[in-house]
């Protein structure tokens, strides 16, 4: 049997980037995932559970297509207040979330779950991250960009929006998307090196 390859079970070009800065050239699968009906079915769940569930609902979409591999599902949310803010896919909530979370410091809570022949591993990383003071002028020019509309927070760390990220106290990469330590425990876990998966 053929060596099992790596499968992203995302569309997500911050995750794509990620695996291929760190040597991995992933299958890519977007997965059928109504993120609403998951959300809406956990009614009193914590912020991490309905994360996870997310992640687990996004590998699970595209697992059963690659039994022999290894798939990759993954969500972030940031958590402000006490509040899940996802995606804020226009330019008008952009603006509301960056007057929201100007100069204040919040948590973004990315899901993982990993899909092998061996087993399952669900993990979560948590950072905490410093937003800067955005004045009005770049708060509605980065709206108007695109960029953050489809970004869980409003924001990338890795583009335009990391003018407006002071600080970050966690895994950096999760931030970006798909944190590589989480990853790496769960390939160790099931007996699997992180340099086999390199440049495949």
């Amino acid at each position: 049997m053929s060596s099992p390859r790596i499968v992203l079970a995302s569309t997500s070009p911050s995750r794509l980037h990620i695996l291929r800065s760190a040597g991995i050239e992933p299958i890519t699968v977007a997965p059928n995932v109504d993120e609403d009906a998951v959300i809406t079915a956990l009614p009193d769940a914590s912020p991490v559970r309905i994360v996870e569930e997310l992640a687990q609902a996004k590998a699970h979409a595209a697992s059963p297509a690659y039994p022999n591999d290894i798939v990759i599902g993954g969500d972030s949310m940031l958590l402000l207040d006490g509040q899940l803010q996802g995606k804020p896919h226009t330019e008008e909530k952009t603006i509301e979330r960056w007057h929201q979370q100007s100069g204040r410091t919040a948590e973004l809570i990315t899901g993982h779950c990993v899909v092998t022949p061996k087993g399952e591993h669900l993990e979560v990383a948590i950072t905490s991250l410093d937003f800067a003071e955005v004045p009005e002028e770049d708060i509605r020019a980065y709206a108007a960009t695109g960029e953050p509309l489809k970004c869980a927070g409003a924001f990338t760390l890795e583009a335009l929006g990391g003018w407006f990220v002071d600080g970050i106290n966690g895994d950096s990469s999760s931030v970006i998307g798909l944190s590589l330590p989480v990853v790496r425990r769960a390939l160790y876990r099931y007996g699997y090196s992180v340099s086999q998966f390199w440049n495949r």
